[in-house]
């Protein structure tokens, strides 16, 4: 059996899978301010055969939820290889100012980089890496961001940089390494390293709390955290890349409505206690964001899904003329919503007054006019249906899954879209979608495709990107490749490609050893 957990905003979802992929138990439970807590409580609620849980898939906010408060990062220092190029914009140049100031600002331009076919853009100083370490242990820091020009093509600059800081600098400073993390784009990847590297503390005490959540209820069975890609990572892998949990929420429900639904192709709509998010499924999985995504407004370019998010929840707020949203009671809705004894008037309030929802005490409704609660409910299926046709890319027929607590807010046809689903299990399809994570492996590089070669570059790629799968925890037999990009580099001499190629398989329970599955370095999240 497997427990798959997802921590929202506003309530945190619980589901237990038998070894068939059946749903034997859900729950739904509060988030509490510390979490953990919360996660206990769901757990409880499942009452699973502790002895029979064979792993445990968690999906949480904690890390982004820090990045967009601007609490709890450590301070880093944003080492750079680049020199003479790429002063114009020095590390952190566009981030927000309250981010910027929670991490430092410390930025330490260098020499060093690749051109994208390997060659040096300049020769790496260990001298002024000496300097630079100096001030950084001047300076307290004990987290270090090493970014280099082209370094997913050539990271020999990072590693060769990250040991001399590292023999200069106190023993357990951290360090975290952009080629691990982000994709071809200097900027957007040394932004995603250098939260990485502020995350990383937070991990390590944010990985201790879970585990100790579920020592409380006596399962023992090793975790995994859900990444943004709708793959698993283990503990060890969590503490040293936080930031690839960055979207597992969004990824949970739409891998979960796939699941239920059995729709491999089609668009979900996940409405939450204070958000709707509109994505689209292919193949089972989330599309992908192209090119940059952003993360409390920083741009980053690790994997994330293609999500349009609306503030329209279970708990948003809605105004005399009958706007709803985007301010919502988020986790208090069962203190506040009319329906349970409150006095704010939430989009639950309306579900239960049009009878689409059974929960709280419905006299409490009973004052709303029909007409206005009709009206407020028709503009929020008009948004949602906005939405979908947004992020669709076709103008064929696309069938909408919903799912999430908050989707009675959803009707049976949205304006342009009659195919509305609402699955079994509905309401806690992104922890059934934590629940069935599985292992994956990432090839993203950039190639050099002579004439007449092409077939064989990208069979070595997808070969690359199964071992990784298998080297991640899969059993060999359930790997697939799901996902490839293959983009020309028409400015570059010699045929220069960008290939990205992502394989899946199942977790193998029994390469479970400990507390973590065997994965050599980078399979799982790289990218």
């Amino acid at each position: 059996m497997r427990i798959g957990i997802d921590v929202g905003g506003t309530n945190t979802d619980a589901a237990l899978l038998g070894g068939d992929d059946r749903v034997l138990a859900t729950a739904k439970s509060p988030t509490t301010s510390d979490i953990t807590s919360g996660v206990t409580a769901a757990v409880r609620a499942l009452d699973p055969p502790v002895e029979s849980v064979t792993a445990v898939m968690i999906g949480t906010t904690h890390f982004l939820n820090a990045l967009v408060e601007g609490a709890r990062l450590a301070p880093v220092a944003a080492v750079r290889l680049g020199l003479p190029a790429t002063a114009a914009l020095p590390p952190m140049t566009d981030w927000p100012e309250r981010q910027r100031a929670a991490v430092g600002g410390h930025g330490y331009l260098c020499h060093g980089g690749r051109e994208f076919d390997g060659r040096p853009l300049s020769p790496l100083d260990p001298e002024e890496l000496k300097r630079a370490a100096a001030d950084i242990a001047a300076r307290g820091l004990t987290s270090v961001a090493v970014s280099s020009v082209f370094s997913p093509a050539a990271e020999e600059d990072e590693r060769r940089a990250a040991e001399i800081l590292r023999a200069e600098l106190a023993v357990g400073t951290h360090f975290s390494l952009s080629h691990e993390l982000g994709r071809v784009g200097l900027l957007a990847r040394e932004n995603a390293t250098i939260i990485n590297a502020a995350l990383r503390d937070l991990a390590v005490v944010i990985v201790e709390s879970l585990g100790k959540a579920l020592a409380e209820v006596s399962v023992t069975a090793p975790f995994f955290l859900s990444q943004n890609d709708g793959t698993l990572m283990d503990v060890d892998f969590a503490r040293a890349y936080p930031v690839a949990t960055f979207a597992s929420g969004p990824t949970n429900s739409m891998r979960g409505a796939a699941f239920l639904s059995g729709l491999g192709d089609c668009a979900v709509v996940d409405v939450g206690g204070t958000t709707a998010d509109v994505g689209i499924l292919s193949g089972g999985f989330p599309r992908e964001a192209a090119g940059e995504s952003r993360a409390a407004g920083i741009r980053t370019n690790f994997r994330a899904p293609d999500v349009l998010s609306l503030g329209i929840g279970g708990g948003s707020l809605v105004s005399p003329d009958g706007e709803t949203g985007p301010r919502s009671v988020g986790h208090r809705l069962t203190e506040e919503a009319l329906v349970f004894g409150g006095t704010t008037l939430t989009a639950t309030d309306l579900a239960v007054a049009a009878g689409l929802a059974e929960v709280g005490d419905r006299s409490q409704v009973a004052h709303l006019q029909r007409e206005f609660t009709d009206q407020a409910l028709d503009r929020i299926a008009g948004r949602l249906a906005e939405s979908v046709d947004r992020m669709r890319t076709s103008a064929a027929a696309l069938p909408v899954v919903a799912v999430g607590g908050g989707s009675v807010l959803v009707p049976d046809a949205l304006p342009g879209f009659a195919d509305v689903r609402r699955p079994r299990h509905f309401d806690v399809a992104n922890a059934v979608g934590a629940a069935i994570t599985q292992v994956g492996g990432e090839v993203d590089r950039v190639y050099q495709v002579p004439e007449g070669r092409r077939d064989s570059v990208l069979a070595g790629a997808r070969d690359e990107a199964v071992e990784r799968a298998r080297d991640a925890g899969a059993r060999p037999g359930s790997v697939r490749v799901v996902d490839i990009e293959e983009v020309p580099l028409a400015y570059l001499p010699g045929g220069a490609t960008r290939i990205r190629v992502k394989a899946v398989g199942d977790l193998d329970p029994a390469r479970i050893t400990g507390a973590s599955v065997r994965r050599s370095d980078r399979a799982t999240a790289h990218a």
